[in-house]
């Protein structure tokens, strides 16, 4: 995916950790949040953070960040988290700017409670992968460059398998898999992975797998970019000669046209963030008060928060508390970007409906695409007394929802949406139709 303004935090460092008698007790060690005196008193989930190996020949270790649901944790599911990017940090993104206990707030150094994280519903582990994003590490350098989507999915598998050795107590509990943008990959692999370790043996440690649940997800590159070019045309962001000129000259119904389709859109976008075209961009300096004055945003959404995070992840007494050098910016490279894999389980797609990079649309034509009946007619669903957004249900337990007036990240411009879709999901029933219901 292209980097934009909304930025990739791409959260790159090399761990201080490393296999000795006391790294077991270092692997689950209680992360104390540092917490604003204000108003995150109340962020009280047990959270635990470190890393665990996957290829201990060439040193591969992957990055969690855990917080147990904030009641009745033993009768929650685990639900994974990973973002996308591909390169995009799921601590740094999901677990502080979108569904996790806490938000950083805008002096970069505090956090304040997010009252609509999903622990309220599940037991959420937040993985940053492929080895490379985030805190995860390979002591083989040379490994950063060769990440790609099996690879990616091999990892996460006997991550997996390895966490649950320290946590045992998860062993057989109802899993989930979820995830954002490129992770419209990851997600649906990582379950085939899963469900084909399942089917080998059944004296092997078994991923109790229930479902995936994915969001503004890339799922395929022809499809995305033919609902990219109609999202821009329909919501005035590229003219009728454009439209006509890419649809003459892109050859659309053919693959390998994503340079030209983007070399006719992206020209034309001015000061408008693709991940929300309805949202102002972040403008550093003094320019930022500005932006904070001019616009009412009644989404509550703060669309400098990717640059809270970032000065927070590098603040040098919290790289200390992990073991890990300063962060870099630098480019994840995906060598594999092969199509998702069709899995045996429940599945929910949702898109926030003001994205352009991953759009509704271009989701829908993927799933159309995919010949199943329709068993649930495309209806509104509810957030208290205000249309969330709209559902459709599919043949194989498959849900498509769109989220209103939500970007790339719906967790971060519609949290209570979010929480309602994703609990929705892990009750095995549609959003709502109404309030109360």
């Amino acid at each position: 995916m292209r980097n934009t303004p909304l930025g990739l935090l791409l959260l790159v460092c090399v761990a201080a950790l490393h296999a000795d008698a006391s790294q077991e007790a270092q692997l689950r060690r209680f992360i104390r949040s540092r917490r604003s005196s204000s108003n995150a008193n109340n962020i009280d989930e047990p959270k635990y953070g470190g890393y665990v190996s996957v290829h201990e020949k060439n040193g591969r270790a992957l990055f969690y960040y855990f917080v147990e649901a904030a009641s009745d944790a033993a009768a929650k599911p685990l639900l994974l988290w990973l973002n996308g990017g591909p390169g995009c940090s799921s601590l740094g993104y999901g677990a502080m700017m979108e569904m996790g206990p806490f938000r950083v707030n805008k002096d970069k150094r505090t956090l304040s409670e997010n009252p609509h994280a999903w622990t309220k519903v599940a037991n959420v582990l937040f993985l940053e992968s492929p080895v490379g994003v985030g805190f995860s590490y390979s002591n083989t350098t040379s490994e950063y460059d060769l990440s790609g989507d099996k690879r990616t999915a091999d990892d996460a598998f006997v991550f997996l398998l390895n966490w649950l050795k320290r946590f045992p107590e998860y062993k057989g509990r109802p899993f989930y898999i979820s995830g954002e943008s490129y992770a419209g990959h990851y997600v649906p692999q990582l379950a085939a992975t899963i469900l084909g370790h399942n089917l080998k043996s059944s004296t092997r440690t078994s991923i109790n797998l229930r479902g995936i649940l994915v969001g503004n997800p890339y799922l395929d590159a022809n499809m995305n970019d033919k609902g990219k070019v109609d999202y821009q045309w329909g919501h005035g962001l590229i003219s009728n000669e454009a439209w006509a000129n890419i649809t003459e000259n892109c050859h659309l119904d053919k693959p390998g046209y994503t340079a030209c389709v983007e070399d006719m859109i992206y020209g034309t976008h001015a000061n408008i963030d693709p991940y929300d075209v309805y949202e102002p961009v972040c403008m550093e300096g003094p320019t930022e008060t500005q932006y904070h004055s001019r616009y009412i945003l009644p989404r509550s959404y703060d669309i400098c928060s990717d640059r809270y995070i970032y000065m927070y992840l590098n603040d040098p007494r919290l790289t200390q508390l992990d073991g890990c050098t300063g962060l870099d910016g630098a480019d994840a490279q995906m060598a594999d970007r092969a199509p998702p894999a069709r899995v045996a389980v429940q599945m929910c797609v949702f898109s926030g409906d003001f994205d352009s990079v991953c759009p509704f649309i271009a989701t829908s034509y993927t799933i159309k695409d995919l010949g199943l009946d329709v068993t649930e007619q495309w209806r509104p669903w509810m957030v208290k007394d205000e249309t969330g957004g709209f559902v459709q249900g599919y043949t194989g337990g498959l849900v498509f929802a769109t989220v209103r007036a939500a970007g790339h990240a719906v967790p971060s411009y519609q949290p209570e949406a979010a929480l309602v879709l994703v609990s929705s999901f892990l009750n095995g029933t549609l959003p709502p139709r109404d309030e109360g219901a």
